[in-house]
């Protein structure tokens, strides 16, 4: 059984396969180190035999949470690096370092399931857009505030706006005009995101030609399904670069 990390800003999204990666055995999202372990300890009939994780925490997080899956599983961690060049893809980036590693292995995947120019959109705390040429050139791409950051700097730069995550969920099944704070905030920020979107589709036009794959990741990519039809939801694509980036030793 192969262990897969992804560990993002906010939360820790894990997976089990087997080793033939024909299956998904278990999976979660947790917000912590000690919630993955008790999600890990709880999974039936577990016995890992490899880790690879991708981070985009402090090399200090890392290692504490390597070093503990170490001491409670007996596993060893594989961590996914930057890279210039993989897997026919060419970082993009003048410094390749810099570019966030989930970034990278979302284009890796993308690029190496659709064999053609594609645009990769990952909607989670951040929104990342990234364009990739049909010769594997990374062309760069674009960051803006996620639903999660535009909600929260509003509830904290804005004193009269106070809600919680289920309003905020309630307020999304119709976008109608707001006839509440929660629901002109909800549905104001859902636009903004629709928005970006869509232009990030006529860039793409306009970078890479017609004939280009979209792929769509991330939690919060089944808000924005509506406007992009034509788009691949794959909510695991980031493992799909990373299982190319760290490969079965």
């Amino acid at each position: 059984m192969i262990l897969e990390l992804d560990c993002g800003n906010s939360f820790i999204k894990w997976r089990v396969i087997d080793a033939s990666q024909a299956a998904t055995l278990a999976g979660g999202v947790v917000g912590s180190d000690e919630e993955l372990i008790a999600a890990l300890r709880g999974t039936a009939g577990l016995a890992l035999r490899f880790c690879r994780l991708v981070s985009v925490r402090s090399d200090e997080e890392t290692r504490s949470l390597t070093s503990r899956l170490q001491d409670a599983f007996g596993v060893a961690c594989s961590c996914a690096t930057p890279a210039q060049e993989m897997a026919g893809v060419r970082n993009g980036y003048s410094e390749y370092q810099r570019l966030g590693l989930d970034r990278w292995l979302a284009v890796l995947g993308a690029y190496h399931i659709a064999h053609k120019a594609c645009l990769v959109l990952d909607l989670g705390t951040a929104v990342t857009s990234d364009l990739v040429s049909g010769d594997g050139e990374h062309l760069g791409g674009f960051i803006c505030p996620g639903m999660p950051l535009m909600r929260n700097q509003l509830r904290t730069h804005t004193r009269r706006i106070r809600y919680d995550d289920e309003a905020a969920e309630k307020a999304l099944l119709d976008m109608a005009p707001g006839r509440s704070t929660v629901e002109a905030v909800e549905r104001g920020c859902l636009l903004m995101l629709k928005g970006f979107v869509q232009i990030q589709i006529e860039l793409a036009a306009e970078h890479l030609g017609e004939d280009f794959e979209v792929f769509l990741t991330g939690g919060d990519a089944l808000l924005v399904r509506d406007v992009l039809p034509r788009a691949r939801v794959l909510p695991d694509l980031v493992f799909a670069g990373l299982a190319i980036a760290c490969p079965l030793q």
